[in-house]
């Protein structure tokens, strides 16, 4: 979510800064991945050079028939000289102007007089996005009248902001309004809390509105709003401008408002033209088999029974919480409204959404939970608006349900929170904070919770949390002091910890990714029955997609080098309910199946571990630059998953610890001298230096104590399709130096067994 911070101020009063207001907002209740700064520089006096307007006298450019000259009135003795390029204003019109010298963003350079087709330009006419207040260009902005020439434009319009760039977690859906935020920020930072409190606007008449629920499981509450003569048209300047810096485009002056309200209370709104409904009425009900809707992206949806719909008695007319139907949109012809302020309950719109594919700013927010109180006051906003925007004249309410639920109510011990929290905080202090977050706190500490909060904290534990978060910053940043000592680490557990070692050592840095993904390369994965979102639906069965992700984000921001591991589980299908869960280890670096080989190498020296590597063909990785150990597999990546050369690997860490023995037993070390020999041998190009190693440790028997490739030779002497390859061999006996002649049998023992078992031959 989007919060425009001088929009947030209207709500909260606070000397808090935007960037101290995320800190705070990060430590305690939700993560603020970013402060956006937006609209034009607010630097060297820049303000300054931007004014209100008022067009005195506009006529066609004499030398440019695309063009206007203007004279605007901006507040000095003489009017000022402008040539625009839009027609879509003129003479009295009210217009917003960058005067000489102003900074636009974007622009290279300060606004100049200029000479444009014989005329000076002394400034700017200007459109919304010229000042980052919207996308359109079409056009210049056209302020309300009234408002004085030489005014500064930024005491009418947002011209310099903040966007705090917000992600809630699933329990906290209140903080995907401004009220939310701006009740924690008051909370958090001390300061004044000044809800939205609009006077209704009477009905003009007595007008029923009809509503029928007949499924309160889906539809909690329904609140109808009847509205005649209304002027559909577009939205000033500053809801226009607001909405953008939220994230959401303008459509007309009655889809804002019930956007902007969404916004403020977080209670999604939907607004009907009610001449299209049958009988102007209302009817929330399920869907029949075989029933569709052509929503209004123009698509037809077809529904299944359970789909909660809105209906006008004998069609649908909507998907509720989710989009409204094409069919009773609201145009530019509309005169009659009925707006909906409703409650839904969120699993269902959850697995509407899902199963259509279809996501809206509604949507995410039903799904979470919408406290059935917000509807209340979020009508009651929007009439005001409508009213004072569109003209419109209120001509019936109806508030339909089966009964609120009533606020949860939870005993706290003060004491027991301040030994669970690990600070002590006074009763009273703990008192003001819970008051300061909406809860009620009785002289017995029996806690009423706020409605908002009420599917959140229902237990003694949540409220201690809710006093926690709040004084986090309070936390020292030193361990405690460490006086006993219970438990021990488990062999496994000690052996994941050398693993992160070596592998940190090894240049690696740790990363940690997604559990959940939307797909995975096994068929049988398990997936979710209600995920959060199609970005999270899968329990993965590799490590292998997050740290190619986590790749893939690092080389978009310029990071180099990348060498990335993760240690952590999978889900294997079982068959049963639950999967298999498994620890493993995989890695990701630059430098293709070398960089692999050797991050693997080092992992099993540092285990005294022998490593024994197969050729395999993987989908995932690069073909002929694939192997496999007895604990997974690496290799190089291939190349249409990520560009460059990546080196991968992913090993199971109860593999790869298994050889390891429970005791590790002493042997002397072998004082008499060592006798080394190089062999080379041909063979086939199949045949792998790991299996011919194996054959040959096999062979030598007790004398061998060491065997490795050195080097492998393609060329006309050892013949097409074949290969050389030359191992070093170490001979040693615990009980005496070996002659040259013990080691010469040896060797020759293990020449017969690699002629025999790969048609060997030996060359050196």
């Amino acid at each position: 979510m989007k919060v425009p911070v001088t929009w947030l101020r209207e709500y909260v009063e606070t000397a808090a800064s935007a960037h101290e207001l995320a800190r705070r907002l990060s430590i305690s209740a939700t993560e603020v991945e970013r402060v956006i700064d937006a609209g034009v520089p607010d630097v060297d006096g820049n303000l300054g050079h931007f004014v209100v307007g008022r067009v005195l006298a506009a006529e066609a450019h004499p030398n440019a028939d695309r063009l206007q000259l203007c004279q605007v009135d901006v507040g000095n003795p003489d009017p000022q000289q402008i040539v625009c390029g839009a027609w879509n204003f003129g003479v009295g019109a009210t217009v917003a102007v960058g005067l000489p010298g102003a900074r636009l963003p974007g622009f290279p350079g300060p606004l100049e007089e200029r000479l444009l087709r014989g005329e000076v330009s002394r400034g700017m006419i200007l459109a919304e996005d010229e000042v980052g207040l919207g996308p359109d260009h079409s056009g210049i902005m056209l302020l309300s009248d009234g408002l004085e020439p030489g005014t500064p434009l930024g005491d009418v319009l947002p011209l310099v902001d903040q966007v705090l760039d917000v992600t809630p977690t699933m329990n906290r859906p209140d903080l995907l309004s401004m009220v939310g935020i701006a009740r924690e920020a008051a909370a958090l930072c001390d300061g004044g809390l000044r809800l939205p409190d609009p006077e209704e606007p009477s009905a003009t008449g007595a007008e029923p509105v009809e509503v029928a629920v007949e499924d309160f499981g889906g539809c909690p509450r329904y609140i109808g709003r009847g509205f005649r003569n209304v002027r559909v048209g577009p939205s000033p300047q500053w809801l226009r401008a607001r909405l953008h810096l939220a994230g959401m485009r303008s459509i007309s002056n009655v889809v804002d408002v019930t956007n902007y309200v969404m916004h403020v209370w977080g209670s999604p709104l939907h607004a009907f033209d009610r001449s299209k409904l049958a009988g102007g009425r209302i009817v929330v009900r399920r869907a029949r088999p075989g029933e569709t809707l052509r929503t209004l992206d123009g698509t037809v949806r077809e529904l299944v029974p359970g789909d909660l719909l809105i209906t006008d008695g004998e069609r649908a007319v909507a998907l509720a919480a989710i989009m409204g139907g094409l069919d009773s949109e609201v145009s530019e012809q509309t005169t009659e409204v009925l707006l909906e302020a409703a409650n839904f309950e969120p699993i269902g719109i959850l697995r509407t959404s899902e199963r259509l594919s279809l996501r809206t700013e509604g949507s995410n927010r039903w799904e979470k939970g919408v406290d059935p109180y917000a509807a209340a006051p979020a009508a009651a906003l929007a009439s005001r608006m409508l009213v004072d925007l569109a003209g419109a004249e209120p001509a019936g309410s109806v508030d339909v349900n089966d009964g609120l639920p009533k606020r949860p109510v939870v005993t706290l011990r003060p004491e027991r929170a301040s030994a669970l929290i690990g600070l002590d905080v006074p009763a009273d202090e703990q008192r003001a904070i819970l008051e300061r977050l909406d809860f009620v706190v009785d002289d017995g500490w029996r806690v009423t919770v706020p409605t908002f909060r009420a599917r959140d904290v229902t237990r003694e534990i949540d409220v201690v949390e809710e006093v926690a978060r709040v004084v986090l910053d309070r936390v020292p940043l030193t361990m405690p002091l460490r006086r006993a000592v219970a438990g021990h680490l488990t062999p496994e557990q000690l052996f994941r910890r050398s693993l992160e070692d070596v592998l940190v050592g090894a240049g690696f840095s740790e990363a940690y990714t997604w559990s959940l993904t939307p797909s995975d390369p096994d068929p049988s994965a398990l997936r979710l029955p209600d995920p959060m979102s199609g970005e999270h639906a899968v329990l993965r069965t590799t490590l292998r997609h997050g740290l190619v992700e986590a790749a893939r984000v690092n080389v978009d921001a310029g990071n180099e080098p990348i060498r990335l591991f993760e240690l952590a589980r999978v889900y294997l299908p079982s068959g049963e309910q639950l999967p298999r869960e498994r620890w493993r280890l995989g890695g990701i670096t630059e430098g293709g199946f070398a960089a692999a080989r050797g991050a693997v190498e080092a992992i099993y020296e540092a285990s005294h571990l022998p490593l024994d590597v197969r050729r395999i063909t993987l989908g995932h990785l690069h073909p002929g630059k694939a192997a496999e150990t007895d604990a997974g597999w690496l290799g190089e990546l291939h190349p249409t998953l990520l560009e460059g050369a990546w080196g991968v690997f992913e090993l199971d860490v109860a593999d790869l610890m298994a050889p390891l023995p429970e005791r590790i037993l002493y042997e002397d070390v072998i004082t008499f001298p060592a006798v080394r020999q190089d062999v080379a041998v041909a063979v086939d190009e199949e045949v792998e230096a790991g299996a011919i190693v194996a054959v040959v440790h096999e062979a030598g028997g007790a004398e061998l104590r060491e065997a490795r490739v050195f080097d492998v030779y393609h060329g006309e002497q050892v013949g097409e399709g074949r290969k050389s390859v030359a191992l070093h061999l170490v001979f040693q006996a615990p009980d005496r130096t070996l002659t040259d002649e013990e080691a010469a049998a040896v060797r020759d023992r293990i020449v017969a067994a690699l002629a025999e078992r790969f048609g060997a031959e030996l060359r050196a």
